[in-house]
Formats: C-alpha cells, sequence, structure tokens
C-alpha cells in the first residue's frame, strides 16, 4: 500500500512543508510503509495528484496536508474509487471539516495517529459536478465566503475573525436578497431568497453550525432556505442562523429541508460556495452523493461526535 501526502505549501499562515516532510519520514522508518510527498502548485492541483494516485489501480492511502480547500480537491480526486482513502492532516485557517470530529480533531495533526486507522465511508454533495463534503451554500453565505480572503492576510484576525469581518462588509455593503426559483425535489418556488444551503456536515465559516443534526454518512441532506430580510433583521438573526438555533428564527423565514435534489435558477450570477471554494452560475444543481468518500482517521474516530 502506498501512503501519498499532498500538500498545500500556501495553506494557513504558516509553510508546514518540513514538518509533513519528517511525518513521512518517520512512518517509513518506523512501520517500513511506502511513502512519498507531493506538492500542489496551483488551484486544482490537489485533484490531479489524488486522481492520478487513484488510477494508478494501488491501493493507496492519501493524506489531505492543508486547510479544507485541500481537503476538497482531494477528495474531488478520488471520490468513488474503492482502491484509495484519504484523511487529512490540518495546516489552514479554518479546518471546518475536521471539527465535526469533535474531540478527536488534535489527533489528525499527527500521521502516527492516522496511518493504520479503519476506512468509513461519507456522503458527498454534488453541486454542478464538484464533490462537496460538508456544505455548499448559495446567497449571501456564499458571498461572505466569496469575499472572506479578502481579510484572511490581517494578521490578528482568526480563521473566524476573517469570516465575521467578510459578513460585516456584505452586510453592510452588498444586497442580501435574490430573485430565485428554487425547485426542491421537483416542487418549485419562485420568490425572493437571501440564501440557499444544502448541508451534509456541520461546519462552515470558521464555525457557523446551521444544521447541527446533519450527519455526514447517514444518506440525507439537510437544506435550509431562508427569504430575503431586511439588513436589521439580518444582523439580529445571524447569531441564532449561525448557532442552528432555528426555533429563534421565525418560520415564516426559515425552512429546513431534508430533499435529495435542489435546484436554483437565476436571472443573474449565483454565487455558490462548497468546502470554501466560491463559482457563479445561472442554474445551481444539489444531489446526494451517497457513499462517495472513502476516508480514514484515528481508530475509533466519529466523524458525527458534534451532531446533536
Amino acid at each position: 500500500m502506498r501512503h501519498v501526502f499532498i500538500i498545500n505549501p500556501k495553506a494557513g499562515k504558516q509553510d508546514q512543508t518540513a514538518r509533513i516532510y519528517a511525518m513521512a519520514d518517520a512512518l517509513r522508518t518506523r512501520h517500513g510503509l511506502t511513502c512519498e510527498c507531493l506538492l500542489t502548485s496551483g488551484p486544482g492541483g490537489g485533484t490531479e495528484l489524488a486522481r492520478r494516485a487513484a488510477e494508478s489501480g494501488e491501493e493507496v492511502r492519501l493524506y489531505a496536508c492543508g486547510g479544507d480547500g485541500t481537503i476538497y480537491e482531494v477528495a474531488n480526486g478520488i471520490a468513488g474509487f474503492h482502491n484509495a482513502a484519504m484523511t487529512c492532516i490540518p495546516a489552514g485557517t479554518g479546518n471546518d471539516f475536521l471539527k465535526n470530529f469533535g474531540d478527536q480533531m488534535p489527533l489528525f495533526s499527527d500521521a502516527e495517529n492516522l496511518w493504520d486507522g479503519d476506512v468509513c465511508t461519507l456522503d458527498l454533495i454534488d453541486c454542478n459536478g464538484r464533490l462537496c463534503t460538508t456544505i455548499a451554500c448559495n446567497g449571501i453565505d456564499a458571498q461572505v465566503a466569496e469575499s472572506v480572503h479578502n481579510y484572511g492576510g490581517i494578521p490578528f484576525l482568526s480563521g473566524r475573525g476573517s469570516y465575521l469581518c467578510s459578513v460585516a462588509a456584505n452586510f453592510l455593503f452588498k444586497g442580501i436578497g435574490h430573485r430565485w426559483t428554487v425547485s426542491l425535489d421537483g416542487r418549485e418556488e419562485t420568490g425572493e431568497y437571501a440564501l440557499v444551503s444544502m448541508c451534509n456536515g456541520r461546519y462552515y465559516g470558521g464555525g457557523s453550525t446551521p444544521v447541527p443534526q446533519a450527519r455526514m454518512d447517514d444518506g440525507m441532506l439537510h437544506t435550509v432556505l431562508i427569504k430575503k430580510v431586511s439588513r436589521a433583521t439580518f444582523a439580529r438573526l445571524f447569531p441564532a442562523y449561525s448557532a442552528g438555533d432555528h426555533d429563534a428564527l421565525p418560520p415564516e423565514l426559515i425552512r429546513v429541508s431534508t430533499a435529495r435534489e435542489v435546484r436554483i435558477r437565476a436571472e443573474r450570477d449565483i454565487v455558490s460556495c462548497v468546502d470554501g471554494e466560491c463559482f457563479r452560475s445561472r442554474e445551481v444543481v444539489m444531489t446526494l452523493s451517497d457513499k462517495k468518500l472513502r476516508f480514514f482517521g484515528p481508530r475509533g474516530c466519529d466523524p458525527n461526535a458534534t451532531a446533536r
């Protein structure tokens, strides 16, 4: 079995390449494993490297060394391959994916805890052909994600701090509502929406949990729809939405569904975000990709450890 470390040297605030190389050397020395380290060279590089390893046909374990974007790329490279499984070594700023594992999150920082872990299968969200591990969002939350990188270089801000700065900027200077035609499992409705998000995992935006009951392996996706609101109402309701406290939100403004397919159509660009990676389109289709990703972690780890 090969162990391939896919390293994003630009993830996070400090290059972790030397630390990852040392981990790979330690596994090679202690356990006689076949290990190699590969560096991404730009956007999409992790997907290309992961797919190439999976297409070899060999049994391979891949370590996504970076943030949520690196996890997203490696997952898109190996999804559907039965000979490949992945894990992650956090080197990003937010690391929202790993928050789903609760108290075991720190164990992912050392490959010694990972290399012989059990494999589980996780669901994914297919969003216009892009496979998402946690949350695919459209509207104001995607707009926030699209501009959050503008604040990532401020030294005293954490990943959560950058996210909140982007929330404030979008709240003050950009429109909150969009006229969309939204279809849930074929039931269509046209109206003004602030956001439509589909959740497989529980965390995004540095720690927001819009659907805290979401589970990553149950063959079910939760969709949150929020109607257009005023800026004052947005400011008042955002903390409850971020905490997943739906009982504190007016039922006429928010709806949570378990639709397997969601379509959004608009006359203007829809800003979408999958695991922190943003794109624009006039039509978005989100569907369940059931048990699509093989994932391994520390023995006994639970991707639903923090689920309510």
